[in-house]
């Protein structure tokens, strides 16, 4: 009975989180920063390119598209 007691004692200790205990972050929280700062990133790429996208669209558009076949090298 002893032993099985120290036994769940050691897995009790083992299965605590390490990071809590000293003031860092959790692997958890690490990779949610990361993906909140690189979707932030995207997205101010995108806001900055969408107007040249655009144009980029109505010029491809006014030269015929698909239409335009071979046409345009």
């Amino acid at each position: 009975m002893r032993e099985q007691r120290a036994a769940a004692m050691k897995l009790r200790r083992a299965r605590r989180p390490v990071a809590r205990g000293r003031g860092g972050m959790s692997g958890q929280r690490v990779l949610k920063a990361e993906a909140a700062l690189v979707g932030g990133v995207v997205l101010a790429f995108l806001c900055w390119e969408i107007p040249s996208l655009r144009r980029e669209m109505r010029l491809w558009r006014m030269a015929g598209g698909f239409r335009a076949g071979h046409r345009y090298p």
